[in-house]
């Protein structure tokens, strides 16, 4: 068959098409199925086609958006298509091409709804209600729970626990309960408790307080403890996935938290066997999901406990004869305070504050998951 260029004659064209030089379209990709990538942005995905024309070959891929008329191009399955608009229900369809032109649209795919993404924190003590917004069907939920206030430099307080739930079914318009405990107070006699915090109720998910005589621990998921006291340093605050730090004994390094958790404070130095300097509080956890563990507090009244995962560091004591140093935000142990023995009987500062408890709400569930999936602000 010759290379025939410009107008074919009828004969030309028979000829042509029986040789398979005709020009011929690709036929339609076969379209899978269309999922949600980011609030504003769907995954679609399809089947090259067998047939891909004449010339053959495939240049490319469009996938268009019912309403709208969004597209994207693509050289391969899947295809992203952006711009779209929050809370729309959507479908899709694909149609390939080759040097030739475009084939006809695939069939449309399944719908899908954008989400609306959002999140709300707590971080005073307190109860509320929060109020599910419309078009949220599930969220997922962090409590921290408040750590333990300190007494004099014996004894340190203990950091609050952490626990997390994921993809909890809500009802749009729906009112939720959720507590917020508080860290427990310093004081020369034994440290109060901290609050333990909640969303619905302490069996859905919760951040335990911790005690003068246990660490705070979790309900949920998933989560992690809070640290222990080792004498007189603050526990760290639990993590998504480890516990916090223990403090250190007397003149030593505390330890790092694990799985996001906050770090232990070093302790105060024994100077003689009756004084004792004031130690720092222990390092607290953020509320964005999992990231960098506490680092340890090291060694002497100054060594503060780290936040883990942009939560707050301990606090130092302003001086060896001051109060000792509060937790970080949030749920750090309180550090202990100045202790001096005159003729038998104990004097001097109070052991610092336990840091607060904290819950933190993001949805919608089903995308946004603890320990670190979308976690952060949106």
């Amino acid at each position: 068959m010759p290379n025939y260029s410009g107008m074919w004659s009828l004969s030309q064209q028979f000829q042509g098409r029986g040789q398979g030089l005709w020009p011929q379209l690709p036929d339609a990709p076969t379209i899978g199925t269309a999922t949600i990538n980011t609030q504003t942005s769907a995954s679609v995905a399809f089947t090259a086609p067998t047939c891909t024309g004449n010339p053959a070959g495939i240049i490319g891929y469009v996938a268009t958006s019912t309403p709208g008329c969004l597209t994207a191009t693509g050289a391969s399955s899947p295809i992203i298509v952006s711009g779209l608009t929050i809370g729309t229900t959507y479908t899709f369809k694909v149609k390939a091409q080759n040097s030739v032109g475009y084939s006809a649209c695939s069939a449309a795919s399944n719908s899908i709804t954008t989400f609306a993404a959002g999140q709300q924190q707590y971080t005073t003590p307190g109860t509320y209600s929060w109020v599910a917004p419309a078009c949220v069907t599930s969220v997922s939920v962090v409590a921290v729970g408040g750590g333990a206030g300190a007494n004099w430099s014996s004894c340190g307080g203990r950091g609050g626990g952490l626990g997390y739930i994921n993809n909890y079914t809500v009802t749009p318009g729906g009112s939720y309960s959720v507590v917020v405990g508080a860290g427990g107070a310093g004081n020369t006699t034994g440290g109060s408790a901290g609050g333990s915090s909640s969303f619905v109720n302490t069996s859905t998910v919760r951040g335990g307080g911790a005690t003068t005589s246990t660490v705070g621990t979790f309900t949920g998921t998933g989560g992690g403890n809070g640290g222990d006291k080792n004498r007189g340093g603050g526990g760290g605050a639990g993590g998504y996935a480890g516990a916090g730090g223990a403090s250190g004994a007397f003149n030593s390094a505390g330890n790092a938290g694990s799985g996001g958790a906050g770090g232990g404070a070093g302790s105060g130095n024994l100077v003689t066997c009756s004084i004792v300097y004031a130690s720092s509080g222990g390092g607290g956890v953020g509320l964005l999901g999992q990231g960098t563990n506490g680092a340890a507090g090291a060694a002497g009244s100054f060594g503060i406990g780290g936040g883990g995962s942009g939560g707050a560091n301990g606090v130092a004591p302003l001086s060896t004869g001051t109060n000792g140093g509060a937790g970080g935000a949030y749920g750090g142990g309180g550090g202990g305070g100045y202790l001096e023995i005159i003729c038998g009987l104990p004097c001097g500062n109070p052991g610092g504050n336990g840091g607060g408890g904290a819950v933190r709400i993001i949805w919608p569930g089903n995308l946004r998951s603890f320990p670190s999936t979308n976690t952060g602000n949106l």
